[in-house]
């Protein structure tokens, strides 16, 4: 690049990056270049917000770096090598590269009046960095359809989900060739992804002695970068009705490699460029041309939790709600707070997306930290809702349903990588949400044969695969969250519970919780959730709870605070978990028609659930509250279902409407009930006025209370 605006705009790049004064008054990039000398840093960004502030600069300088970036970027890297200072610490200089450089450089020096104009070496090659121009912090960012043809060459910021990253390969930069017949030293500048080698020498001597001297490629010589491709594919919520999404090659170079994997939602700033096919694909593609990006900056939407840095007052937000005795209720409820209810079912949540820590034992047995739950229940029930906001809540999570997933979709699939022409391994939903949440909808309309495939993931953490010469296990240490209708759509209370879930015992002993939420008729709580409903619908708020929701990034700071702690239990309370598996193993045994399937499965769900409650307390050992919570939930898990068989069995409908009467009267203090107010509040619960009279005159008869002999007005006695 030469002419006089390629001298000027050099000049500029050098002024700005002389003068620049950030915030404290230090020389910003100054300051990064002598930590480049140093050999601490291998990258120089020039951020735009920096080119905005800087007053000295012309308005039409700012547009050019935006609209013609790849030009710039070579622009700041020479104004960098005119300016970079000599190092000020001592670094080990032993590679391959420094050693070769020296070299050089000394050959030069000794050989500077007679060296051959060919033999000069491009400044690629001298470089040990990378420059990155980063896009404005407000910059708008684009679907990848929205990124159309006229963007090419200039500075875009996409937003999506990586679908599939390549191995990070050597890329080479400039090709060094050595002459066999007079040992010319010549360099090749590569700019694409294919290149065509020399093989003639082209120095003075070789030409005057008229010998066409043989190059042999120096591999240890030649500079290579890291190499690595990624495809990114839209979000869901930028996909229009009816499309499929698209997706993007982008090209990662140097220290971005290895930044982004599998499953990760990221937003990616770049150059948006052309690359024409070559080989057979170019006769068969004609003049049509392939998009990519190359990869200027990579900004992640959502942190694991290992990597969750606590930003401003979190850490402060975090101590002040620590001390708060009520956290575990208050982190439960919000969760979705427009949904109505639910509260143990959330409180389940919570505890899933706290987790346990994963125990690893002398001989490599792992033994798993993840709670899997499984909630099964009547249509209308908020099911899929709460898996999508548990997939928002969550770092890192994958959203599926049982119909559009297959075996191969959930694992891995083989396919043929069209860069390295290689059989690889695609990962599937599982793999995806490693060390996150896979949420899988409509379990029970999965095929028999693709929900096998979850068998092994939801123990062993694993994905075991054995397919076109290729035999390996993929992690998928991930927690199953999945939903499910009954085997009848609704729930049969004419038919046993286990044949209402209809899913194997396999399968049901690997969820640590399987919630079974009916939806019963209840005027009551029917109103409740009505009036819920209809004030998030008019506000596009939840209604007001006695304390301030927290917000979703509070909740994960919190819980990844939480998930560093790592309790133990104590050996006092080894007895009384005992005791209590043993228990509720006796009462299985009893019942006739078994609700769950409890294994030593049970045990150490209960052993999960207790160290996930101690990590909410950030507690160090479980306490014996919390093995009671476990139980409790387990229990309250098929409350539904206890509360409708005690009245299939026949549980007496007039003892039942003498605790409707007495709890009624006890909320209101009072010991005198109207006969209409009785009548209204047993109708609610289903039952008859002819039922009503036969309790009033049972239990005045026991003289429990009295009853005025022409209203029916009722006052108790014993209260």
């Amino acid at each position: 690049m030469t002419g006089p605006d390629f001298e000027a705009d050099k000049a500029l790049c050098k002024d700005f990056i002389n003068n620049f004064i950030d915030i404290h008054g230090e020389p910003k990039y100054l300051n990064i270049l002598q930590d480049v000398a140093n050999r601490k840093y291998c990258s120089v960004d020039i951020d735009l917000d920096d080119l905005l502030s800087n007053e000295d600069l012309d308005d039409g300088f700012l547009e050019r770096v935006r609209m013609n970036t790849r030009r710039y970027v070579s622009l700041f890297a020479e104004a960098i090598d005119d300016l970079l200072p000599e190092p000020t610490e001592v670094f080990p200089r032993d590679d391959d590269h420094d050693i070769l450089m020296t070299q050089r450089s000394e050959e030069n020096t000794e050989n500077s009046d007679t060296a051959d104009p060919l033999q000069k070496m491009p400044p690629e090659i001298k470089r040990f960095f990378a420059v990155h121009i980063k896009a404005f912090s407000k910059e708008r960012t684009f679907s990848i359809r929205e990124v159309k043809a006229s963007y090419i060459g200039q500075l875009v910021k996409i937003s999506g989900i990586i679908t599939r990253c390549m191995d990070v390969k050597p890329l080479m930069q400039v090709g060094v060739y050595t002459c066999e017949e007079c040992g010319f030293e010549i360099y090749q500048e590569v700019t694409a992804r294919v290149f065509m080698p020399l093989f003639e020498c082209p120095s003075v001597r070789c030409k005057t002695n008229n010998s066409k001297g043989n190059l042999i490629l120096q591999l240890r010589a030649s500079k290579f970068l890291k190499f690595q491709e990624a495809k990114i594919q839209e979000l869901s919520e930028h996909v229009p009705k009816g499309h499929i999404p698209r997706t993007m090659t982008v090209h990662l170079r140097g220290d971005l490699t290895r930044k982004v994997g599998p499953g990760d939602l990221v937003e990616i700033s770049g150059i948006f460029l052309p690359i024409p096919y070559v080989g057979y694909r170019a006769m068969r593609a004609g003049l049509v041309a392939d998009t990519y990006l190359e990869a200027m900056s990579i900004t992640h939407f959502k942190k694991r939790y290992e990597d969750h840095v606590l930003r401003g007052d979190e850490q402060e937000q975090i101590d002040r709600l620590a001390e708060d005795g009520d956290i575990y209720s208050k982190l439960a409820r919000s969760l979705a707070p427009e949904i109505f209810g639910h509260e143990d079912v959330k409180k389940a949540l919570l505890l899933l997306l706290v987790g346990a820590p994963t125990k690893k034992l002398k001989d490599g047995m792992k033994i798993r930290g993840d709670l899997h739950i499984c909630l099964m229940g009547d249509p209308g029930v908020a099911k899929s809702q709460l898996l999508k906001h548990i997939i928002n809540v969550a770092p890192r999570g994958v959203y599926t349903t049982g119909k559009g997933s297959s075996g191969v979709g959930l694992t891995a699939a083989v396919q043929r990588d069209p860069v390295t022409n290689e059989m690889v391994l695609e990962g599937g939903a599982l793999v995806l949400a490693d060390m996150g949440i896979c949420a899988i909808d409509e379990f029970d309309k999965m095929e028999e044969a693709d929900r096998t495939a979850i068998h092994e993931v939801m123990e062993q953490q694993t994905v075991s695969i054995a397919k076109a010469g290729i035999t390996t296990s993929l992690n998928a240490r991930t927690s199953v969250l999945a939903a499910a209708n009954p085997a009848w759509g609704r729930y049969n209370p004419r038919r046993t519970p286990a044949e209402n879930i209809n899913l194997p015992p396999a399968l049901l002993s690997r969820f640590d919780l399987l919630w079974l939420i009916l939806d019963r008729a209840d005027m009551d709580s029917d109103l409740e959730m009505a009036r819920h409903v209809i004030h998030v619908h008019q506000k596009l708020e939840p209604p007001p709870l006695g304390f301030a929701p927290l917000e979703p990034t509070i909740l994960r700071a919190y819980i990844s605070a939480a998930r560093k702690s790592s309790p133990s239990v104590p050996k006092e309370l080894t007895e009384y978990i005992a005791t209590a598996y043993s228990g509720i193993r006796q009462e299985e045994a009893k019942a006739d028609a078994p609700h769950s399937y409890t294994t030593v499965r049970t045990l150490l769900s209960i052993l999960r659930i207790s160290m996930a409650l101690a990590r909410l307390r950030f507690a160090d050992t479980v306490g014996q509250s919390d093995v009671d919570e476990a139980l409790r939930l387990m229990q309250m898990s098929k409350f539904s279902l206890y509360s409708d068989e005690k009245r299939q069995a026949g549980l007496d409908a007039i003892s039942d409407i003498y605790s409707i009467l007495r709890d009624e009267a006890a909320r209101m203090s009072s010991t005198d009930i109207r006969y209409a107010q009785a009548l209204n509040w047993i109708s609610r619960k289903g039952y008859s006025e002819a039922q009503l009279k036969e309790c009033l005159e049972e239990y005045a008869s026991l003289n429990v209370w009295q009853i005025h002999p022409n209203t029916f007005d009722i006052r108790f006695i014993d209260v």
